[in-house]
């Protein structure tokens, strides 16, 4: 048997906490993905979820890159500083354009993150359609590899993003 790396273990973490939120009808998981990219020898995991009555859909993702494979597998003085995994998170939305003060959104999220968290927003939005709504991907960085002593961090971050899926959808149904 082999010993599994930080990602794989990380990576169970998560769906247990998320799983478990889903079964006791805290979430509702959407989608997952758990993917290997064999031309970068990298792995990406990812899983959706909402809160019920909720129209914001957020996702966790961790990616491990070869780098991050190889610091764990082949001891070298290096291996402290890149074994573990990259963290992102995203809050999606639609709404009508023009109707969103998205500075408030953004001091939402630095409330809920912290201001040392990296916190992008990408409008999306077909000009063509007469609706005049927009997609809002909201995304929380954390500039950082997040490694297998962050375990309970992880556990703490699903809580973290049910929070903010709920502070959203307040100040969105505000508007």
């Amino acid at each position: 048997m082999f010993d599994p790396t930080a990602f794989d273990n990380m990576k169970v973490v998560i769906e247990g906490a998320l799983y478990d939120k889903d079964s006791n009808g805290d979430i509702v998981i959407i989608d997952r993905n758990d993917l290997i990219n064999m031309a970068k020898m990298s792995r990406r995991f990812n899983v959706s979820f909402q809160v019920p009555n909720s129209s914001i859909t957020a996702v966790i993702e961790m990616e491990a890159k070869l780098v991050n494979l190889a610091a764990e597998l082949i001891p070298s003085s290096l291996s402290g500083q890149l074994a573990g995994c990259h963290v992102k998170l995203q809050f999606s939305l639609d709404h009508q354009n023009g109707k969103m003060d998205y500075h408030a959104m953004e001091a939402i999220l630095l409330n809920v993150w912290g201001v040392t968290r990296k916190i992008t927003m990408a409008v999306h939005y077909n000009p063509l359609e007469i609706e005049n709504k927009v997609s809002n991907v909201i995304t929380v960085e954390f500039g950082r590899l997040i490694g297998e002593d962050q375990l309970d961090d992880l556990v703490e971050m699903t809580e973290v993003m049910t929070t903010t899926i709920q502070e959203l959808e307040h100040f969105y149904n505000q508007i």
